[in-house]
């Protein structure tokens, strides 16, 4: 009878064991991370740096969930679905388009947004400073049409014999209406015709290419958009075959042999990413967290590519970089 008892004892103590064990496992937080983007993109190396930066062992003590659109938006809300499905803890998205289909497939998975430029006038948030809901995150961008005309500025102090300035953009994204007002408005000041040309899937991107050579434009802009930032290849390849002098929003671009770039740090808003990821873990509320800001933009000039286009940018300009790329 002891032992029967004894055993029967054991019994209950394994039986015990297993379920806390499997509940140990369980804990493991799953996030989520959906973008517009490619997978070999820099800013999802960023994000998993900022996570390593914060002690997450990717397979030990987390488990990220990675989707990619590729630059095709209309996938989002089914890539958004089926992360929810997977019953992820946190929720990342980097764009607008991510962050909006995000925030549109769940009112209570906790949601942080990455290199969203105004989360305002985008509709993802109505206030900065207490969000309110399940969302959260780091904007790349602010709420000041004038932040447009800066391209312009900036492009016509490079290459002052610029008077005529093509101006490729997605306006279908509201949410950089206010950038393009800008331009308009600074040349207007300036006294430099644009012409604003729209591109946000590869067929409008041809067409628009092909209307930017024709249009006889002697310098470029390249506006905020995910689309267009996925294309960064193609775009710096088209305007160094039409010797296009050319300003654009990141510094991917200027990386990959873009002349120059002007806008806040992308790949350090998807790493900024990571801390709101590590505080919602630890207990804290989304609607709780202040949208961070960024505090500066970053001015990029590549040299090389300056050459290559034989263009002679002012020392004083030069000076006035934060990063040069020879």
């Amino acid at each position: 009878m002891k032992v029967a008892i004894l055993f029967a004892a054991a019994g209950l103590v394994l039986a015990a064991a297993i379920p806390a064990e499997a509940q140990r496992a369980a804990k493991v937080p799953r996030v989520g991370f959906v973008t517009a983007g490619l997978a070999d993109s820099s800013n999802v190396q960023a994000f998993r740096q900022g996570l390593r930066e914060l002690g997450y062992v990717e397979g030990k003590n987390v488990v990220l969930e990675a989707r990619f659109a590729g630059g095709q938006l209309d996938k989002l809300p089914d890539l958004v679905a089926e992360l929810i499905g997977l019953r992820v803890d946190v929720l990342v998205a980097g764009s607008p388009a991510a962050a909006a289909a995000a925030k549109k497939g769940s009112t209570t998975v906790p949601i942080v947004f990455a290199s969203v430029g105004d989360p305002v006038a985008s509709g993802i948030v109505t206030n900065l400073a207490r969000p309110g809901g399940n969302v959260t995150g780091s904007a790349v961008g602010v709420n000041d049409p004038s932040f447009g005309g800066k391209w312009l500025e900036l492009l016509k102090e490079a290459v002052p014999g610029v008077a005529h300035v093509a101006v490729l953009a997605n306006r279908s994204n509201r949410s950089n209406s206010p950038y393009h007002k800008g331009v308009e408005v600074a040349a207007q000041r300036m006294n430099v015709r644009i012409g604003i040309f729209d591109a946000g899937d590869p067929t409008e991107l041809e067409r628009a290419l092909a209307a930017i050579a024709a249009s006889g434009a002697q310098g470029m802009i390249v506006s905020t958009d995910p689309y267009l930032f996925v294309a960064r290849s193609k775009l710096v390849s088209f305007a160094a075959s039409k010797r296009l002098p050319a300003i654009y929003f990141s510094k991917n671009f200027a990386d990959e042999g873009g002349l120059m770039s002007y806008g806040a740090n992308i790949e350090d808003s998807y790493r900024r990413a990571a801390t709101y990821v590590d505080r919602i873990l630890k207990g804290a509320k989304p609607g709780e967290l202040p949208v961070e800001q960024p505090t500066r933009f970053e001015l990029v000039v590549n040299k090389k590519a300056a050459r290559a286009l034989r263009i002679s940018i002012p020392q004083s300009f030069m000076l006035r970089a934060d990063h040069l790329i020879e």
